[in-house]
């Protein structure tokens, strides 16, 4: 399987707090990859680095490489546009926009310039079937989205990002709002996703990363300390810091 990005000696500055460390590991395309760790390590900042939302915060230094199909995404010539395009990101707890659940849905390609009718609704359509709620919300597409329950909103989102055509799909802590059963509907939905796309995800749940990831990453303290295949990583850890995590002595 190849990589779809590949991160290397990447360092990120909060101003004088060293926050991400001589990073440097490659996520498989078209895999599920859980980022574990305890809180503060640096997950989310990692996630964030990748489609460069951390640009908007003030003090903010980055240095090392990040490839995306080859592309560095801190050259000259990267266009953020496309980027955040192609590499969409889901937060913890949902945020549709306040607007139809059909207009949700056409926001990105409307912004970008997509006007026929007839192409924005086949959009709309295949984006809501791809995350199984297009039978569910047929008749109901220019109801509010906010109405939704939190597990069809987190889904709608995930739909937002595919209508966008996005490659690569982020989700920062993604059933952390959710109750046990939503959250296993969201993970399968996972399953079936990463036929088509690079899927990374941040979790605190151990429980979650193991059963729905194909590969995990363990950060401690801003230092990428073991990745591996999740089996590997959860049955038998190389660094002990590692199994001292997923056994429960610390974090």
């Amino acid at each position: 399987m190849s990589n779809k990005i590949e991160i290397e000696k990447l360092n990120l500055h909060y101003t004088n707090f060293h926050a991400l460390i001589n990073i440097t590991i490659d996520i498989e395309e078209k895999k599920i990859t859980s980022i574990i760790g305890p809180s503060g390590c640096g997950k989310s900042t990692l996630l964030r680095v990748l489609n460069r939302i951390n640009d908007t915060i003030e003090g903010v230094k980055v240095s090392g490489k990040i490839m995306i199909d080859g592309e560095n995404i801190f050259s000259d010539k990267a266009n953020l546009v496309n980027l955040r395009k192609k590499v969409g990101m889901v937060f913890q707890r949902p945020n549709p926009f306040p607007l139809s659940i059909y207009e949700n849905i056409i926001y990105g390609p409307k912004v970008h310039g997509e006007k026929n009718k007839n192409k924005l609704e086949k959009i709309a359509e295949e984006s809501l079937r791809a995350v199984l709620l297009f039978d569910e919300l047929k008749d109901r597409l220019k109801e509010p989205a906010l109405e939704l329950s939190l597990e069809q909103q987190q889904r709608l989102c995930i739909a937002r990002l595919l209508a966008n055509k996005s490659e690569v799909i982020l989700l920062d802590e993604p059933c952390s709002a959710l109750d046990p059963l939503a959250t296993l509907k969201i993970e399968e939905l996972l399953q079936i996703l990463k036929k088509d796309y690079t899927i990374l995800i941040v979790t605190h749940n151990m429980q979650q990363a193991a059963r729905a990831s194909d590969n995990a990453f363990y950060m401690l303290l801003g230092e990428m300390v073991e990745c591996g295949e999740t089996k590997q990583i959860f049955t038998s850890p190389k660094d002990k810091r590692t199994e001292d995590y997923i056994t429960g002595r610390f974090g």
